[in-house]
């Protein structure tokens, strides 16, 4: 890898640093070609990706960057997950770690806040985006629907008294 190489490398995992709402560090030494597929595959599904880049390189685009706290993971075999949702990354990277016990999640950063192993747990049990939007439209929608039964409601009882009066005239 020449010079040019190394620096748009740099460049593009600054960027990564920048927009991304989690980065998880993980060590995958041992994993075989079809795991780290499946993980690319797992990262593609959420809405996330999956990064490998010589951790040399990576703390230099750490550098003045808000999760520069996360240099200290950076060492030996790590892959980068990552997303802008600030919870798909962490669940991948948990739901991954669960099936295969040679991906060790070593911590990462959401935002400014840099995350241990454990917090990159928490962060993987949160909603996500999409489930938190789904959860406000529910519960916006649930009084619109409510309103609408019982603007409806005393129509239907006029309505039945009335046929109840009616078949009651004829009857007589």
């Amino acid at each position: 890898m020449d010079r040019a190489q190394k620096e748009k490398v740099v460049e593009e995992l600054g960027q990564i640093f920048e927009s991304s709402g989690v980065v998880v560090v993980s060590h995958y030494e041992g994993l075989t070609v079809a795991d780290m597929q499946d993980l690319r595959a797992r990262a593609s599904e959420a809405g996330s990706a999956v990064r490998v880049a010589k951790n040399r390189l990576a703390k230099i685009a750490l550098e003045g960057k808000p999760c520069a706290s996360m240099t200290d993971y950076l060492t030996g075999m790590t892959v980068l997950t990552y997303s802008e949702d600030p919870v798909a990354a962490a669940k991948v990277a948990e739901d991954f770690a669960k099936e295969n016990k040679k991906f060790e999640i070593l911590g990462g950063a959401m935002g400014d806040n840099a995350l241990d192993r454990a917090g990159v747990q928490a962060v993987s049990k949160m909603p996500s985006r999409d489930e938190l939007i789904a959860s406000i439209v529910g519960c916006i929608g649930a009084p619109a629907s409510n309103i609408a039964g019982a603007i409806g409601a005393p129509a239907s009882n006029i309505a039945s008294i009335l046929s109840t009066i009616e078949e009651k005239q004829e009857a007589a």
